[in-house]
């Protein structure tokens, strides 16, 4: 194989074996290969250089301490009423392909766990292990400048895609999650972020456990033909 079909294999394999992580062996992440990894996701680019981007690592009793303050309000009905997104992730009206996509990829996820369509208990302690960082031993908290627009938050996601390309190529893996944005006062509150910084999404970092089934699920992409116009 040559210099190049294995570079292009590498970078390939690094992308396509990307998958949402939601169960994480404890396996703690060394420090030194977080910063390299969030050294090489900054390569991103982004409009006139700006780099929008901010990051909070959190690891042991930090990360602890968030994931109990989020799971307390996420399981009181009466305080989770009172917490609710800064910006809207999903559209406000559903329509295919988009809501067919989501369904299927929701009831694979349960159907792995064996969590039935009316098992609203399962599904709300499914939902829940967001916040534990689906028992990762690293989690990452994103934020923005409230000045940045919508340009930035293109910029953000390369970065964000970076990232996770960054940890396969390091043999680790990752959950990108927006759950986290219902909670953002109290982020705010235990990150000590300033009132002109704001939550983008979090992130779980780690070793994928191997044993958990909820791992095994691999989700469908549309074909190129399906989303791609060539025009000569």
């Amino acid at each position: 194989m040559t210099d190049t079909a294995q570079a292009i294999r590498a970078v390939d394999d690094a992308i396509t074996s990307r998958r949402s992580i939601r169960a994480f062996l404890p396996t703690p992440v060394p420090r030194e290969t977080i910063a390299d990894i969030l050294r090489v996701a900054a390569r991103a680019p982004s409009g006139t250089n700006t780099q929008p981007w901010k990051v909070h690592v959190l690891t042991g009793a930090a990360r602890e301490r968030l994931s109990a303050a989020i799971k307390a309000a996420f399981d009181d009905p009466a305080e989770r009423a009172q917490h609710s997104e800064e910006y809207a992730y999903y559209p406000t009206q559903w329509q295919p392909p988009y809501i067919d996509r989501r369904r299927k990829v929701g009831w694979d996820l349960y159907g792995l766990l064996g969590i039935g369509k009316t098992d609203e208990a399962r599904m709300h302690e499914q939902h829940g292990r967001n916040y534990q960082f689906f028992d990762a031993p690293v989690g990452l908290i994103f934020t923005i400048d409230r000045v940045m627009q919508q340009g930035s938050w293109l910029d953000y996601g390369m970065f964000l895609q970076n990232i996770m390309v960054a940890a396969r190529a390091r043999g680790l893996d990752t959950c990108p999650q927006a759950a986290f944005t219902q909670f953002h006062r109290i982020i705010e509150a235990q990150l000590g972020l300033g009132p002109d910084e704001m939550v983008v999404c979090g992130m779980s970092l780690g070793l994928a456990d191997p044993e958990k089934v909820e791992n095994s699920l691999v989700t469908e992409r549309e074909p190129v033909e399906g989303f791609a116009r060539f025009h000569e």
